[in-house]
Parts: C-alpha cells; structure tokens; sequence
C-alpha cells in the first residue's frame, strides 16, 4: 500500500490469498459502518468502500493477531487482556488524532494498537522466562526488570520488530519511547505525543499529573480527555467485533503488580537449549545440502546466520587458492565493495587470527586498533560489533564467516559459543562439498574446451583438402573460360567441395560421433575423389593412380562424405610421400568376416619409401610431424577417427617396398543382420 504504482486490484488479489484476511475485508465493508444502499459483494468493491486506512488497519491488526495467538504459549496464557488494552490504547489513539487533527487517524490508531507488541515479541521468544512478567502492570519498574532479566525491554523490542515490517512512518519511534518521560517528548513527533498520552490514559488512570502534562502537549484539556477515555470502551467493543477477538471476561483476568526475575532450572535450560541448537544446527545442514552452487550456498548461509543469530548483517570471506588471504564474496547488497575486498592472513588482525587460529572472535569496532581492510568490513557490515566464525572442514580454515550486531548482543553470543560453532562447522562442510564441486566443474569445462580445441584443429586439416581442390579447380575454370570451353562438370565439383567445407564447419558443434544408416556404393565414391585429383595439377604426371574394383556393387552402411574423407586423405598423404614418382593403388577385395560381422576392405597402398618404425607405433596419434605448415601430422588420426565413426576398422602395413592402408567399412546390412542374430539368439536362450 506504499508503492506509487499499486492499485486496487494489485491489493485486491494480494489479500486474496489470505482466506481470513479477505473475509475480514468483506465482513467490516458490509458493517453498518461502511454499508450504504446494495450489499458490497466483491473484494475489491469492499476495498474501495473501506479506503486504504481502514485497510491497513484492518490487514496489520489480523496479521498481528494470527501471528501471536499461533505461538505455543497462546494456549497457556489468557491474551484476552493483553488485547483488550491494547485496542483500548488505540481507540484512544485515534479518537486524540482527531482532536488535534492529525491527518493520519488510522496510523494513530495501529500505532496504539501496536504499542506493546514487544511484550508479544518477548513472550513468544522466551515464554517460561516472561510469562509471570508479561501479566505485570505496563511501567517503568517492568522496562527495567525486562532490561536486567533479557537484555532488552518491551519498547525496545517492539519497535525492532516493526522497523523489520519497513513502514514508511514513524509507527516504530512511537512505539520506542511510550514509556519516556514527558519532558522528552515535548518536541517529539506528532504521533509520538499521540502514544505516550494514549498509554497513559489507559494504563495509568491514576497519574494525573503525567496526564496532564502529555495532555497539555496534544493542545487537549481534561474535559476533553475525559471524554475520549468515557467513549473507549464501547468503540473498543465495535473494534473488537470488526477484528473477531473475544473480550469476554477480560476484567476477570487477574493482574500482578509484582516483578519476577525468571525462576527456572539452569540445567533444565541450558539442555533444553543444546536440543534446540542440535534440531536447528541439523536442519541447516540439510539446507545447504540442497543449495545449488556456491554462490546459493553462501547467499543460504548468511541468510540463516542473520535469522538464527539476529545479525543485522552478515557476510563470508573466503581464502584464495594460495591460502594468503581473504578476500570478500559477491553476496548481499555491497557486491562490488564486497568482491574487491581483501584481508592478508599474514599481517596480523582479528580477522586474519580468528581464520588462522580457527577461534570464535569477538570485535569490537573501537576496543583495538584495526586495519583499514578491517575497518572498511565494519562499515560495510555497519554495526557497533562483529562476529568471527572460522569456517573449519577436515583442519582447514575454508573462510570466516562475519556476523554484524549492536555490542550489547556480544554478552548473548558468547554464551552461544557452542551453537556458533557448530553451524559453522555445517556451513563449512557445505562449502567444502561445493568447492569441490567447483573443481570438478571446471576440470569437465578444461576438458570439454580441449576437446573444443582438438576438434577445431580437425576442421582446419580437414577444411584445407576440399579447399586445395576448390582452388586447383578455379584454375582449371579459368583456363577453360579463356578458351571458352563448357564448364558444367568443374562447377558441379565447385559446389559439392563448398558444401563439404560448409558441413565440415558445422560437425564442429558436435563432438559426439553420430551413426549413419545411409548405405554408400565405394566404387561411386573412389571415382569421385579420382575425378578431383585427376582434373587439377595436384597429381604429378610421374604418379601412377590405380584402381582395381571388383564388378559387383560394393555397397557398405555408412556416409558417402565421410568415406570421401578418408580418401582425400589418403592420397593426399600417398603423392606428398613419391616425391620422386611411383605408383598409388586404391583396390576393393571383397567381404571379410571379422569376429562374426562382414565387412568390405578397401586398400590404398603406394610404393613409397615407407615409414620409419616410430612413426608407425604412433601413426594414428594427433601428433607433430616434420612437414611443413600448422596443422600437418593430424591427418592420419582423422582418418583413424572417421573410420571409427563409421563403425569400421583400420590397419597399416609399411616397408621399404611401400606402406598399404586396409579399411574394413561395414557391408550394406551386415550391422541389421548382427543385430537380427543377436536378438535370436536371446529369443532361444
């Protein structure tokens, strides 16, 4: 409702949700109150009827009353009076905003009604410890018994609460100082009058003189304070009905005027509290368990240090990968500040001794001299005092988390030096996992980026053979063009060679072998990679090319393209080694049976000087040879891997009288038939 932009059917479906809250909403807009001619039937008519101050009542007030009355000690401590004191307070409230025509009345009003919600705040937090006190008459002696006993007082604590709510008001400060004296408000807010004089006149009836001055403050004389107190009591029940809270019996509720300091067993307590800290402790375990990725992890972990230990912020420095420093995470609402942050472990500091002793430290900001790094933590954190928590996992110190707040907490924390410890011991063994998950994420993205690598320098060996075609036969063209001869042939190679490069570009996205169910006739292909060699001047004339075919179709499973591949390479390799001249044979020797599978064996020998033995153990390893240019000595490991990819087999023979390469390609259906055999087979066992 304090957004600009928020209209009423945004408010309208928000309320929505909340089955009560909408049916409080339509209950008081059909209330003789709010109902004019025809009944009011939708929830967002209801809220135009109501207007946005009645609504903000009526939301806050359920919201406090479904909140507190849920809490265990509602059921063993009678609120009924509580409440109807505290709506007393606000009808009050509103009814002295009108008079001194204060322009928020409805504000007025849950400022008085939210007055002693601290007293709530401490019951729900500490009910054996508060539960006689919180019967207590509403003073000055209670505030100190409150500030003695737990630190803190009801005011204090209320308006804590509120500020969490982050109302653009002074609703908080209202609550703050209703119990200050009356020369300390004189100048005070508005509303603040409003509370302190609301309070008294409920609560203090017999304080006169204190009246009187606060009346005096808000510009009302007696007459009219009388008045207002002598309504109350009937607006209180109309209050009451609006918000669904039984009063009946609540003067029958008996009231001490004594204090008490908490009466329970210590030992009782203090094993209570280990209970609760090991249920809390493993259930934070089980949450950052199931963080995904560091950066959830620690955006978890700080969050539940704030929660579970009331930081009023936190933040984690973890220890760069020298184990030098510590340097501050990207987390929260200073990111940047935070990220460039930096903390030598070797020049000395709390926060560098709490990481290095692996200690629970206490600092505070002006009890010794700190660093400019550690003073720059401080306004980052912006508290009064800090909170060291080593981050320890198998003895070593992973980081250290920091946990902001005011230094008069610090006495609470280092009774819960225990509990401290063993959430970071939880925090440190989630961070622990994730780190190493961290290494092993980059280790797969290395690897993946090598392989990345690899395969682009693939593409390029394998990119340069269609292109060295493509240039021979722009060659060709051009001579032909000059003596105006037909081109067809040429462009027709021209095309499939650019598509080839295109399609070699492309397989660079995928790593992973595909299988082809293409079926490819080897003849085909052996006369279409001759048909390139012989048409440009990349075959000398003292080079022989034979070819020997058997009449049958010679017809594998496998892709036209990649046996091209192969091929091109091949030769390639083959005229490259008879520099002086010799003879390549490229011969089909029909089917083999290899290990129950048929195969088709394609040769391609040549008469060169053959290969030296250390060559030949490492012949289908992507390694450096000693031609010339980036790329050469990948060749003979693509073909290895296209062989592979197309589900056949490989071998080499070399001499000096020359070296033969001995492809098995599957046969057409040959990987079917296995398949059929294999499959029987199973039927029959």
């Amino acid at each position: 409702m304090q957004a600009d932009d928020a209209g009423m059917p945004e408010l309208a479906a928000l309320i929505a949700k909340d089955a009560a809250m909408t049916s409080k909403i339509l209950t008081v807009a059909n209330s003789s109150a709010y109902h004019r001619n025809a009944r009011v039937v939708g929830l967002e008519q209801s809220l135009v009827s109501l207007g946005t101050d009645m609504i903000k009542t009526l939301v806050i007030s359920e919201s406090v009353f479904q909140t507190f009355n849920s809490f265990p000690h509602s059921s063993s401590t009678d609120l009924r009076g509580f409440w109807k004191g505290s709506l007393t307070t606000a009808v009050i409230a509103r009814d002295i905003a009108r008079q001194m025509e204060y322009p928020h009345v409805e504000e007025a009003y849950l400022a008085g009604l939210l007055h002693n919600v601290g007293r709530l705040a401490l019951l729900a937090t500490a009910p054996k410890e508060y539960a006689f006190n919180f019967m207590a008459r509403d003073d000055e002696d209670l505030c100190a018994v409150e500030q003695r006993t737990l630190q803190i007082t009801h005011s204090e604590a209320g308006a804590w609460l509120i500020e969490r709510w982050h109302l653009d008001s002074f609703l908080a400060d209202s609550v703050l100082y209703h119990h200050e004296p009356i020369s300390r408000v004189e100048s005070a807010h508005p509303l603040i009058r409003v509370v302190r004089l609301a309070h008294l006149l409920c609560f203090h009836e017999d304080q006169q003189l204190a009246i009187e001055e606060a009346g005096h403050l808000c510009g009302l004389d007696a007459e009219k304070l009388d008045q207002i107190v002598s309504n109350a009591a009937r607006q209180v029940e109309k209050s009451a009905a609006y918000l669904g809270i039984d009063l009946a019996g609540a003067d029958d509720i008996p009231t001490p005027t004594a204090y008490a300091a908490p009466m329970v067993d210590p030992v009782q307590q203090r094993l209570s509290e280990e209970v609760r800290n090991m249920v809390l402790v493993s259930e934070m375990g089980q949450t950052f368990a199931r963080q995904q990725g560091e950066a959830g992890l620690l955006d978890a972990m700080t969050r539940s240090a704030r929660i579970l230990f009331d930081f009023e912020n936190a933040v984690v420095l973890l220890e760069n990968p020298t184990g030098h420093a510590l340097h501050g995470t990207a987390t929260g609402d200073q990111q940047q500040r935070l990220a460039e942050l930096v903390i030598p472990l070797n020049k000395g500091g709390v926060v560098a001794e709490a990481a290095t002793a692996r200690k629970l430290t206490f600092v505070s900001r002006d009890s010794q001299a700190l660093s400019v790094a550690e003073e720059q933590l401080f306004r980052i954190v912006g508290s009064e005092s800090m909170v060291c928590l080593p981050l320890v996992a198998n003895q070593r110190c992973l980081g250290v988390l920091i946990g902001g707040a005011p230094a008069w907490q610090m006495a609470s924390f280092q009774k819960r030096e225990r509990f401290l410890q063993s959430f970071g011991t939880q925090a440190a063994a989630a961070l622990e996992t994730a780190i190493s998950e961290r290494g092993h994420t980059k280790r797969q993205i290395a690897h993946v980026a090598e392989e990345y690598r690899e395969a682009s320098r693939r593409v390029v060996h394998e990119v340069n053979n269609p292109l060295s075609i493509i240039k021979n036969y722009l060659s060709v063209l051009d001579g032909k063009l000059a003596k105006r001869e037909p081109v067809v042939g040429e462009m027709s190679i021209l095309n499939e060679e650019i598509d080839r490069v295109g399609q070699l570009i492309n397989g660079l996205a995928d790593l992973q072998p595909t299988e082809s169910s293409r079926v490819t006739d080897v003849g085909r292909v052996v006369d279409d990679v001759l048909r390139l060699f012989r048409a440009t001047d990349f075959v000398p004339a003292s080079v022989q090319i034979v070819v020997r075919m058997q009449e049958e179709p010679a017809e594998i499973d496998g892709d036209a393209d990649l046996l091209k591949q192969i091929l091109v390479n091949l030769i390639k390799n083959a005229v490259e080694a008879l520099a002086d001249g010799g003879k390549i044979e490229i011969s089909n020797r029909g089917h083999v049976n290899r290990e129950r599978k048929l195969y088709l064996e394609l040769v391609v020998s040549d008469t060169g000087p053959g290969l030296s033995a250390e060559v030949l153990a490492n012949l289908f390893s992507a390694v450096r040879s000693t031609k010339e240019g980036a790329h050469h000595g990948l060749g003979l490991s693509i073909v290895h891997s296209l062989v592979k990819k197309m589900q056949g087999l490989i071998t080499c023979r070399s001499g000096k009288t020359g070296t033969t390469f001995e492809i098995l390609l599957p046969a057409r259906g040959s990987t079917s038939q296995v398949a059929g055999v294999q499959t029987r087979a199973m039927d029959s066992v």
